[in-house]
């Protein structure tokens, strides 16, 4: 400080002003006492600025240092703010000199007494009076801005200062750095310290932490190796913080072992570690499942003689709820650590409580609540909060409602937060008026609805397809004062996407970019899914430009959709096209983007190639889904059951569940290729494993027993359907007309006819031919005769026809 003080301004004195003492206080007439006092503080403003300005004149810059800063400090202090003393001074002053020195003399006070926003303003008030600071005090502005998090203003002085002709060094450059890391800008981060090392100005370990940080936090692990490698070639020695940075970023890109080593070398090289060191390792190796050796690191933290803080024990609790014990592991280690006396905070138990919800367990939940209570804990909104929102998860309404009003009992005023858990709920309930109701209680209590409320009523109200109430929602929005969001809209649009109103959709979308908010790439990937799904492919293409022309980057969800509609048009070059450009913009398909195309080249009957982008999706590690099989097992009839049977045998070994569609598709290929008791043995197994047959399932079982001619196992099969709650339709009636006829038992046929005509349905006209002329062929001219005037009757053609049946027989 006296090295900055010996080189303020010196300006000699007259003789006049020259003074013996300087007061501190001024005398006040006390004759008028409202004028007076007003006077009175004039007076004393006056005389501190010209007792100020007389010992900066004289050169006494150490005792105007103390009087200056008495002058900021005192409370009450005569000024309102460092920027209001200095513009007094100046406007009583010509002397620029003078001013300049007042106005560093100010930065250094305000800079020692860690008033950065008052450093903020002087430097404001110095711009705007066209004066800069030193680049002495240029650095104390920069250290307050950044101390501040006023990243950009940070940003903004270093470019001012360059553009002026100062040369930053090591730490305005590392401030710099850091602003811009700050902001996201870590672009902007690393060309500044490429221009330092051009200038000459030698990085020190600082530069390296901030741009290894912001590296790590981008996950680019490799490129913060190579900065971290570069030290040691500058013979910068790494800091705990350097090796903490790392540690946590090898952790949170799952590569713990290598945290591990780091903190190996730790060891070795004599620094210490913190409690962050081993929260980093504690956090990696849960995310790892390698629970056991979290436990070890926790017994290491104690040994190095830390005491674990409620967020290492966060930690714990995250990863054993994410384990395989789930619940029950967090449950035992929260007994072990109340039993050793661990004081559980706030934080803790939140993340213990939210664990014990997702999994249901509420009321397990409520009873380590009432536990730690009595252990001393007083439980905050956040708790409360996450048992709300446990019981509406589960669906227990009471509970919720009763845990609001414990809390309002406890001194507690419940926030948005809660009453959004139980309308969100209700919404999810389509209790729609009961969500409504909550509002209105929510408003009652004073408590303003959030975004967060009126979205999750635009998405209730979407979901139910009353979109006039989704629009005035958005209208109350604005009334309100809350301007809506792009979930807002996002929620709308959605909605209106699955009810396939896209035109709607879209009118939606120019709405909320006329009123200046700017849609996002999933708000593009609904109308584009949309679109799709209605067949309006032109349309899908359209937004997908759109969204190319309005630099907003397409997703693997985008390209997935476009794959999907483009196969489900049948245009599967174009889908293939589409698939190239996945990879060319740097995306990389996934299990949904070669589900699409198996989906649509089997429905193009080219099973060779969904077979070879099978191959290809389990070379490259994409693990194949149930919707992978789906079209795998159904369009592979000409490889026959072989091919069928290796693909469903391989979908076991994946450990995925066959559904319906899977049994279905091996039923009616087992009764196809005339495996008829493995077919009813593959029913008995989807009854044991739980997947209810439907119509299609009786269908393959029906067509099975009437290839074998066993009429009453068939009728058995149709009264079973009917006892399941299962409703025989017309594909079914068909099949049993059809394959009692192809038998010449026609007597057995026209039973089923009559069952049909009765229940509403009508069979073919070549059926109905085919039928008569068997009966006629069997003297049974009645019920020919029947047949065929209620064919008339019903507006068939009753003439023969050649058309062949082979159709329904595979229904």
């Amino acid at each position: 400080m006296a090295r900055r003080l010996s080189k303020l301004q010196y300006r000699p004195l007259t003789a006049s002003s020259k003074l013996s003492a300087i007061p501190f206080s001024t005398t006040v007439s006390a004759e008028n006492p409202q004028n007076s006092t007003a006077d009175g503080q004039d007076h004393l403003i006056n005389d501190q600025i010209h007792n100020l300005r007389v010992l900066l004149q004289q050169g006494r810059n150490e005792t105007a240092y103390n009087f200056t800063k008495s002058l900021i400090l005192s409370n009450p202090s005569s000024f309102s703010s460092p920027s209001h003393l200095l513009s007094l001074f100046s406007s009583s002053s010509d002397d620029a000199s003078l001013n300049l020195t007042l106005s560093d003399m100010l930065l250094s006070v305000c800079s020692e007494s860690k008033m950065h926003r008052q450093v903020s303003e002087l430097y404001d008030f110095m711009r705007q009076e066209g004066r800069l600071p030193s680049f002495g005090y240029v650095r104390m502005i920069v250290e307050s801005l950044v101390e501040s998090k006023k990243f950009d203003n940070v940003l903004d002085l270093f470019k001012e200062m360059v553009g002026l002709g100062f040369r930053p060094d090591k730490l305005v450059y590392g401030r710099a750095m850091l602003a811009a890391v700050k902001l996201g800008d870590l672009k902007l981060a690393m060309e500044l310290f490429e221009t330092m090392k051009r200038r000459k100005v030698v990085p020190n370990v600082f530069v390296y932490n901030v741009l290894i940080g912001g590296l790590c936090k981008e996950k680019r692990i490799r490129d913060a190796e190579k900065l971290f490698g570069e030290m040691s070639v500058r013979n910068l020695v790494p800091n705990r913080v350097t090796f903490n940075t790392l540690i946590d970023g090898y952790c949170k890109a799952g590569e713990v072992d290598v945290a591990i080593g780091l903190r190996e070398r730790m060891k070795k090289e004599k620094v210490e570690p913190s409690i962050i060191t081993f929260n980093s390792l504690l956090s990696g190796l849960c995310k790892a499942r390698r629970i056991e050796e979290a436990r070890c690191m926790l017994n290491e933290i104690k040994c190095n003689g830390f005491v674990p803080d409620g967020f290492t024990y966060s930690i714990i609790f995250d990863g054993l709820l994410k384990s395989d014990d789930g619940a029950r592991a967090a449950l035992d280690f929260y007994r072990e650590a109340i039993g050793k006396g661990v004081k559980i905070d706030n934080y803790t138990c939140s993340i213990l409580l939210n664990g014990l919800c997702k999994e249901g367990k509420v009321e397990k939940a409520e009873e380590v609540l009432k536990s730690l209570v009595e252990h001393g804990l007083v439980p905050g909104e956040v708790i409360y909060n996450t048992i709300v929102n446990g019981y509406c998860q589960i669906g227990d309404m009471d509970r919720a409602i009763l845990t609001i009003e414990q809390m309002e009992s406890r001194g507690l005023r419940p926030n948005c937060i809660a009453f959004n858990s139980v309308i969100d709920k209700f919404c999810e309930m389509q209790m729609i008026d009961k969500a409504e109701g909550w509002v209105k209680k929510m408003v009652g209590k004073g408590i303003a609805p959030s975004v967060e409320t009126y979205n999750i009523l635009i998405d209730g109200y979407g979901r139910l397809c009353v979109f006039s109430r989704c629009f005035q929602i958005l209208e109350e929005m604005e009334e309100n004062g809350e301007k809506p969001n792009v979930i807002s809209y996002g929620s709308l649009i959605n909605c209106l996407c699955k009810d396939g109103k896209i035109l709607e959709a879209e009118m939606v979308l120019r709405d909320m970019v006329g009123r200046g908010v700017l849609p996002n790439a999933n708000i593009y990937n609904m109308l584009i899914d949309g679109s799709c799904t209605v067949g309006k492919l032109r349309e899908a293409l359209r937004f997908f430009d759109e969204m190319s022309k309005n630099e907003i980057g397409a997703t693997i969800v985008t390209y997935n959709s476009l794959i999907k509609g483009l196969c489900k048009m049948g245009k599967l070059k174009e889908a293939e096209e589409m698939f190239f450009l996945i990879t060319s913009t740097g995306h990389c398909p996934d299990v949904i983007t070669y589900n699409s195309l198996i989906s649509g080249y089997s429905n193009a009957g080219n099973s060779q190639k969904c077979l070879e982008l099978y191959e290809t999706m389990k070379k490259l590690g994409i693990k194949p889904t149930i919707n992978t099989f789906h079209p795998l097992i159904s369009g592979c009839s000409k490889e026959g059951i072989k091919l069928k049977e290796t693909l469903f045998n391989e979908m076991l070994q994946m450990n995925l569940s066959p559904d319906r569609v899977v049994y279905n598709a091996m039923i009616h290929c087992y009764q196809e290729t005339g495996h008829v008791q493995k077919a009813f043995s593959l029913q008995k197994e989807m009854v044991d494993m739980g997947v209810r047959p439907d119509n299609k399932t009786y269908n393959s079982l029906i067509l099975g027993h009437l290839k074998e001619g066993k009429f009453s196992e068939t009728k058995d099969l149709v009264d079973d359907m009917k006892a399941k709650g299962l409703i025989p339709e017309a594909d079914t009636y068909s099949l049993l007309i059809k394959g009692h006829c192809d038998l010449k038992d026609f007597n057995g046929a026209y039973v089923w006819y009559r069952e049909m005509l009765e229940n509403g349905f009508l069979p073919n006209v070549c059926i109905c031919n085919e039928l008569s002329t068997g009966l006629r062929k069997e003297g049974r001219l009645q019920e020919a005769q029947s047949i065929c005037s209620e064919m008339i009757a019903n507006g068939m053609d009753n003439l023969d026809t050649n058309e062949d049946l082979s159709d329904v027989a595979k229904m």
